[in-house]
């Protein structure tokens, strides 16, 4: 997994840089699937906005977008929007349709199946 920082109309200290690099990479622990991180940090003269591209895989991709004064806060912001997209996306894909697990009903069947 890759993570990609890029910065229009500014630069972005090797700090800031480490920074988002060790942050962006906990995203793995939400979802195993993240193939590439993108974080593109755009400098305004009044506004910093920073967006978050997550692509996973089976085509799956998740962007997030935070705008305010300063460039940290925001990554933040759009960092916890991302964690939150990738959580409700992998419990929609997890099976919750089984009541039981597939070994109790088996034995159920069974034990049906006996005392007939």
């Amino acid at each position: 997994m890759q993570v990609a920082i890029t910065c229009r109309h500014g630069s972005v200290s090797d700090g800031l840089r480490d920074y988002i690099t060790e942050k962006s990479e906990k995203l793995l622990t939400y979802f195993e699937r993240v193939t590439a991180i993108q974080v593109t940090i755009d400098q305004g003269e009044n506004q910093n906005r920073v967006e978050i591209l997550v692509d996973a895989e089976h085509k799956h991709n998740f962007v997030a977008h935070a705008e305010g004064d300063e460039v940290k806060p925001n990554f933040h912001s759009a960092l916890s929007k991302m964690e939150q997209q990738i959580k409700k996306y992998k419990e929609k894909i997890q099976d919750h349709r089984r009541d039981l697990p597939l070994n109790e009903i088996a034995e159920n069947n069974i034990a049906e199946a006996e005392s007939e």
